[in-house]
């Protein structure tokens, strides 16, 4: 196959490390005119264009965006696809909203029809918004997985994705059964596991939808195949860690339970942990374990704020998430735009390299995927975006103020949203072009 290669001039920024352990300013590489080489899908040179012209070939084709941004494409660590057509659903805090809404809205997917459709908007979706990279639940029909990574296959996208495992306290027509969710998601793993840039996350919907027996499965899936994925909620609502006291008694809290079931590890995502103690956060970091903080969900559903600066002070892995449709945007700057929120109704600060940071190698560190996806290091899959600051008029005129590339970044997060994403790359390839 001959060599492709292309290179991609603008301003430029990425996270290099987590402003929390190194300062703001040792966390990011910003180059005001800089050049993206990318050669067959991977990222080969970044620099100032000044530099790295000289060195291509004189027929190099470079393509040159004017008033941009190229960053990392977005990583959303905890997102539902089977509740895209219930997003923004009205009046109801998790419990509720689940057995309104949520549980419907899922049943739907027994039809392989309706599965394939979902998963194309849904794909669309997040590559209008620059999500390049998801973890992702199905529902608990194994078509919902399949649907979804073949629509992600044929992009070549960086996917992870589960069947959700759920056997009581949940509709009949919604339910499968410890036996069944584990020799469905064995399928599963043994036709997706790493096929291509696809990964497997076995997923426990959360700890009271799950039998003893099923959690237990679900734990001896991990140990049975190197390198999987477990996904799952945590401590969302005080009336949910309410529950799970009453369902496991026998547990000293809501993470014991999935501790004692061995489903911590360097793979696994938590989403939400609005009401983590500090214990919690503590073995989660021992563990290796991470956390997705979901804000606009957590606002949406009434479910509370969440610590981030705990996190931070235990070293516990933190990824962002949409999580569509408890939250209400498929957008990770409209995310990070609600995520300040919560932080300043805290008394903290989120400064924009720390969201830059949670919104792309935040969440490839997550994922234990930052040799790959998350910076634009060379050597990393060529997942970017270029982001317009003309895309409104009203950004275009706010910009014009800005002084400094941390004043422009915290625009694009206050204002920016889909429209902002003029195009988004995965691998090398144009996969969406506003």
């Amino acid at each position: 196959m001959p060599l492709t290669r292309k290179a991609y001039r603008a301003a430029i920024l990425h996270s290099i490390a987590d402003p929390a352990e190194v300062g703001i300013e040792a966390s990011y590489e910003y180059f005001e005119d800089g050049l993206l080489v990318v050669d067959n899908g991977q990222i080969s040179a970044l620099g100032h264009a000044s530099e790295l012209l000289a060195s291509l070939p004189a027929n190099i084709e470079i393509t040159h965006y004017q008033d941009a941004l190229i960053t990392p494409g977005f990583i959303d660590t905890h997102i539902h696809l089977p509740q895209t057509g219930m997003v923004g659903a009205y009046g109801e805090q998790l419990l509720d909203w689940l057995n309104t809404y949520t549980f419907p809205c899922e049943s739907q997917f027994a039809d392989r029809a309706h599965a394939e459709e979902v998963a194309e908007i849904f794909i669309k979706e997040l590559l209008r918004n620059g999500t390049t990279t998801a973890l992702v639940f199905g529902s608990v029909h194994p078509q919902s997985v399949n649907a979804f990574f073949e629509a992600a296959e044929k992009l070549d996208l960086r996917m992870i994705a589960g069947k959700v495992m759920m056997d009581r306290n949940a509709p009949d027509y919604l339910t499968d059964t410890a036996e069944s969710s584990y020799l469905e998601s064995k399928a599963l793993i043994e036709r997706w596991h790493g096929k291509g840039r696809l990964h497997y996350a076995v997923t426990p919907r959360f700890a009271p939808t799950s039998t003893p027996e099923q959690l237990t499965l679900a734990g001896q899936l991990l140990g049975e195949y190197p390198n999987l994925y477990m996904q799952t909620h945590i401590s969302e609502n005080l009336q949910e860690v309410e529950w799970v006291k009453e369902l496991f008694p026998e547990r000293k809290g809501y993470l014991d339970v999935y501790d004692h079931y061995q489903l911590l590890g360097e793979r696994s995502v938590f989403a939400h942990g609005v009401h983590l103690c500090d214990d919690e956060c503590a073995r989660l970091a021992q563990t290796g374990s991470a956390v997705a903080f979901c804000p606009t969900s957590n606002l949406f559903l009434g479910s509370g704020l969440f610590n981030l600066p705990m996190a931070e002070k235990h070293k516990l892995n933190v990824g962002l998430g949409t999580d569509v449709g408890g939250g209400t945007s498929f957008s990770l700057l409209q995310t990070l735009n609600e995520a300040y929120k919560v932080m300043q109704l805290q008394g903290a600060r989120l400064s924009p390299f720390k969201s830059l940071y949670l919104a792309t190698l935040g969440g490839a560190r997550a994922l234990r995927l930052e040799e790959r996806i998350g910076t634009l290091q060379p050597g990393t899959d060529a997942d970017f975006l270029v982001l317009d600051y003309n895309a409104t008029p009203l950004l275009s005129y706010r910009l014009k103020q800005s002084k400094s590339i941390a004043e422009t970044l915290f625009v694009l997060m206050t204002l920016g949203d889909d429209r902002t994403v003029a195009q988004t790359y995965a691998a090398g390839n144009l996969v969406h072009q506003r």
